[in-house]
């Protein structure tokens, strides 16, 4: 199952439980490393100070080509792996290098902000309409 359009998840999310295990996601990251005989690879993104890494299973994706320091869109489903380590199995994994981060992470703030205020009136009008 596909996650509604256009919803992306910040690596940060995946990462600190944000997202239940199973669920879709869509997220994105510079590629820092890729081990084609585990079918893994790592993509990385800052945040703040700190560097959230995301480790993506590409078996459903090979052969794959690596462009290693070229940044990544994966769209796939959240796996919890052995202790505390989180995978996305990718059903998709596409280069996006020459994409400006942070005019997309500036987006998907101002995508989220509209939809929950969109919800917001959604929500007041069928009140509205469950009252009369």
């Amino acid at each position: 199952m596909l996650p509604a359009a256009a919803v992306l998840y910040f690596p940060w999310e995946v990462t600190s439980g944000a997202v239940q295990e199973g669920a879709s996601v869509r997220t994105f990251g510079r590629l820092v490393s890729y081990q084609p005989e585990e079918s893994r690879a790592t993509l990385s993104a800052q945040h703040a100070s700190k560097e959230h890494h995301v480790v993506v299973c590409t078996s459903f994706v090979e052969p794959f080509n690596p462009i290693v320091g070229a940044q990544y869109v994966v769209l796939g489903e959240k796996e919890n792996t052995d202790g505390d380590d989180v995978m996305v199995r990718a059903r998709v994994l596409n280069c996006v290098d020459g994409v400006n981060i942070a005019l997309l992470q500036k987006a998907i703030n101002e995508q989220r902000s509209f939809f929950m205020e969109r919800d917001c009136k959604q929500d007041n009008a069928a009140q509205s309409a469950d009252a009369t």
